[in-house]
């Protein structure tokens, strides 16, 4: 056993409270939250990116066979999976569990509230979806048409203005919800590129994501439209800006889940089809 010297020790608890206080005061001080919560964001995926591609090789063997493109898209999906599982996690936590936006507490209208964690998490957001359309541009259009590029912009300009200004988070946190659709999504790929689409998993994983998209994207939507209604007597106290993305934006969104729910059940359908 290693003993150290009274000095040492207070040297090292000296260096210890003053790393205590630059993270408190500095790193995690309500003024620097949503810069330091973007870094973070935005690093986490580049973390995720290097992971993927150094355990893939080493793991996968199919990775070491696809182009150069399919390994971009490989890595660009894990990265997407991580940050759906963040966000869902934390947004499921904040809309149902939490207190923070309970009409139930007396702490000022729900359009208002916010935290220094909720922050904090879309800030981590953001930098995800700024990672991640930097990437979709930069590799246009093999990780992503158009209405990827569309859809991006729309959810970084909403988390990040609800960040910024701590306006209509609860709903913001509605909207990210829909990202539990992701890794089903991505699995989907995953399988596909594999050479699975005859599997049986490949038939779940179809099934999985009707459920989930319905839910997450189709019904989801229409109870946040509904939670609107009901406290319309605050929503209309945001700003005009901030009402403009309370109302267009989950709309937008809601149309492209729409046409892409349409795909999801044609797609199933032909899967089924061809099992039969």
């Amino acid at each position: 056993m290693i003993l150290l010297s009274k000095e040492t020790t207070m040297e090292i608890q000296s260096y210890q409270n003053q790393a205590e206080l630059l993270l408190k005061e500095y790193l995690l001080a309500d003024s620097s939250i949503p810069y330091t919560s973007v870094i973070c964001g935005i690093f986490s995926c580049k973390m995720v990116y290097d992971l993927t591609q150094l355990f893939s090789s080493v793991y996968f063997k199919s990775y070491l066979i696809l182009s150069k493109v399919q390994r971009n898209e490989w890595n660009n999906r894990s990265i997407s999976t991580v940050h759906a599982i963040f966000i869902t996690v934390m947004s499921l936590y904040f809309v149902f569990w939490s207190n923070l936006y309970s009409d139930n507490r007396y702490a000022g209208m729900i359009m208002f509230r916010s935290s220094a964690l909720s922050t904090f998490t879309l800030g981590v957001s953001v930098g995800y979806f700024l990672a991640d359309i930097g990437m979709i541009i930069w590799f246009y259009p093999s990780l992503g048409g158009i209405e990827y590029v569309i859809h991006h912009f729309l959810s970084l300009t909403a988390v990040a203005y609800s960040m910024m200004t701590g306006e209509g988070q609860l709903y913001t946190f509605m909207v990210l919800i829909s990202e539990t659709t992701t890794p089903g999504i991505n699995l989907r790929w995953y399988l596909d590129t594999a050479g699975m689409k005859r599997s049986r998993a490949y038939l779940i994983n179809g099934v999985v994501i009707f459920v989930t998209w319905l839910v997450a994207r189709i019904l989801l939507f229409m109870y946040l439209f509904y939670h609107v209604y009901l406290h319309f007597d605050q929503v209309k106290l945001v700003h005009s800006y901030g009402l403009l993305l309370i109302f267009v934006v989950p709309f937008i969104l809601s149309v492209m889940n729409l046409m892409w729910f349409g795909k999801i059940i044609k797609g199933l359908r032909k899967t089924l089809a061809k099992r039969q």
